[in-house]
């Protein structure tokens, strides 16, 4: 698992437009990196529109968002569209950058046990050094605490 200090692993992987998208292009700026478990469920969605609706704050601290989840790039650019989402959503089917970051774990319910993303945020700083990190993530009140942490 990635830790506040660490070097924030780089990637590149196909975004919402069916582009290239590397980490190490936002050096310079602050980085909202959100793990979600998929597009379009009533948590996700809640999440997404929440960092949506703060999003007019990122400019004046520098900062951009960025989600990623292990959907298709496809199914992210219909959810960016159906929900007016102004940041990039990163495809990671493959889920390599969900294992770079610690973040594809065991998870229970109702009794059953299976893998799947642990809802996470990371606040990388200009230099691409983890400055924060939120786990066990509850969606309500999530995005306002991380963008009034920036």
């Amino acid at each position: 698992m990635v830790k506040v200090g660490d070097v924030a692993p780089d990637f590149t992987a196909e975004a919402d437009n069916g582009m290239e998208f590397a980490l190490g292009s936002m050096r310079g700026r602050k980085v909202v990196l959100y793990f979600y478990p998929r597009d379009n469920t009533p948590g996700c969605t809640q999440e997404a529109c929440d960092f949506r609706d703060l999003s007019p704050a990122l400019p004046d601290k520098n900062a951009v968002v960025v989600g990623v989840s292990t959907d298709s790039a496809r199914s992210h650019q219909s959810f960016k569209s159906k929900y007016a989402l102004p940041f990039t959503l990163v495809a990671d089917p493959e889920r390599k950058i969900v294992n770079q970051y610690g973040v594809w774990v065991e998870k229970k319910n109702y009794g059953r046990s299976y893998m799947g993303v642990a809802r996470t945020t990371f606040v990388i700083d200009e230099a691409g050094i983890v400055e924060r990190m939120f786990e066990n993530v509850r969606v309500k009140g999530h995005a306002g605490a991380v963008i009034g942490s920036l």
